[in-house]
């Protein structure tokens, strides 16, 4: 049909006409709401956005107190749950580098305290003045 037709039958309903597929022969138009047909493009969009995994960084001391540590590894926790990857890093200062192995040893036992809820995705790492690791969401966070 042609355009002002199109326009015609429209504006009687209260809608737009929409091209849909300005590049194909003949252009293909649409009767539809633009506001709503904008508003659930966005919709669509936002929770696409929501879903997909971050990188959730924890920072921890080799002299952190136990408190504090079960602190850390339940915020770590929650993140696991959303689905999100979580990097445990400890920072190191002036001796404490040079017991890199038990820094390493320390966050092996702290990735096995998490239980099913991560995995690792390698060996802890001694990156310059920190051991870190990269944990991923395991089977009991889905």
């Amino acid at each position: 049909m042609t355009p002002d037709r199109g326009r015609l039958i429209a504006r009687d309903r209260g809608l737009d006409l929409v091209e849909v597929a300005p590049n194909a022969r003949p252009p293909v138009c649409r009767v539809m709401d633009y506001g709503k047909f904008r508003y659930e493009q966005s919709k669509r969009k936002s929770a696409q956005k929501s879903q997909t995994p971050q990188l959730k960084i924890v920072q921890l001391r080799p002299k952190t107190d136990t408190h504090d540590l079960e602190t850390k590894l339940r915020r770590a926790k929650t993140f696991l749950r959303k689905g999100d990857k979580v990097r445990l890093v400890m920072r190191l200062r002036g001796r404490e580098r040079g017991l890199v192995h038990r820094w390493k040893a320390q966050m092996r036992e702290l990735v096995e305290g998490l239980g099913d809820l991560a995995r690792t995705a390698g060996p802890p790492q001694a990156e310059g003045r920190a051991v870190s690791i990269l944990l991923e969401p395991g089977e009991a966070a889905s």
